[in-house]
């Protein structure tokens, strides 16, 4: 997803590599102006404001948006004792967020010890995205995360003949599926419901929210757990896709002009809620994971 989430170019499950003579470092970080204006609002406030945040992008972690302190409401900041320690930019100070009669603790942060090649974030905030009431750019409310500059959708029609099966049941059969393209992504290929038998589809609880196409619900296909999943109220950008089904080609068989898909390097996805808590230490547990499978 974009630069530095899921499979894009610096994520550690990166599926392109650079062409350089020399190894890059195992971790990239980047940074870079947002050239949106981005508003944070806790308890019923607006308590940042700017048009000069910069977007930090780091491997295995969404955006995070870090605004100039001057920027920030300085009443809202609270001072606390907690300093902990980020592998590449040095010590990290956290502040509870005060607003009325509200207090959230562990709510923002700031790196402290920037090294010198990270100057540009000295003097940024950065706020904990579920611990905030909403993040907006302009007057519209941004969920998940920060946007990412990077991420891309195409959608594209196509007149290919795909089959869903189960075992021996036929779940789906179309002549005019559509296929999404996204940033770091395997295709994913969506079919209409008047093509799917949909008396094999058992909606299940829980969904998933992705910032750049809205709520997703899912299907239990027989004994296949989460099989299919469905954006049915898809966001305008991606409206192509609304209702339709899309199905995971490791839980049943997906065979696209007779050729059955297999799941590839891009194809699965480390969903999240509606919304999650961006903390700056949040990627710590991701990259002892990613050492501990390299070993």
């Amino acid at each position: 997803m974009g630069l530095s989430w899921q499979q894009g170019p610096l994520s550690a499950g990166a599926i392109g590599h650079f062409l350089t003579p020399e190894p890059l470092p195992r971790r990239l970080l980047f940074a870079e102006r947002l050239r949106r204006r981005m508003r944070v609002q806790y308890a019923g406030t607006w308590i940042a404001d700017s048009e000069n945040v910069l977007v930090l992008h780091e491997p295995g972690r969404y955006p995070v948006a870090h605004f100039p302190r001057e920027d920030v409401d300085p009443q809202v900041l609270v001072a606390s004792d907690k300093v902990t320690h980020h592998k590449d930019l040095g010590d990290t100070t956290w502040y509870a967020v005060r607003a009325g009669d509200r207090t959230t603790e562990r709510a923002a942060w700031e790196y402290t010890a920037l090294p010198g090649h990270a100057a540009e974030l000295r003097g940024h905030i950065a706020f904990a995205w579920r611990a905030m009431d909403a993040f907006y750019e302009e007057d519209e409310r941004i969920l998940g995360h920060a946007a990412d500059a990077y991420h891309r959708i195409d959608i594209r029609s196509t007149s290919r003949a795909l089959e869903v099966r189960l075992g021996d049941t036929v779940i789906a059969r179309s002549g005019h599926p559509v296929v999404l393209y996204e940033s770091g992504f395997a295709p994913r290929w969506y079919v209409p419901r008047a093509d799917i038998d949909e008396t094999r589809l058992r909606a299940v609880e829980g969904q998933t929210f992705c910032p750049y196409k809205g709520l997703c619900d899912y299907y239990d296909i027989g004994d296949a757990r989460r099989a299919a999943w469905s954006y049915r109220d898809a966001y305008d950008e991606v409206g192509r896709i609304g209702g339709m089904v899309s199905f995971e080609p490791d839980q049943v068989e997906i065979r696209l002009d007779g050729k059955r898909l297999e799941p590839e390097p891009g194809q699965m996805v480390v969903a999240h809620g509606v919304d999650r808590d961006l903390a700056a230490d949040e990627a710590d547990e991701a990259d002892e994971a990613d050492e501990a499978g390299s070993r």
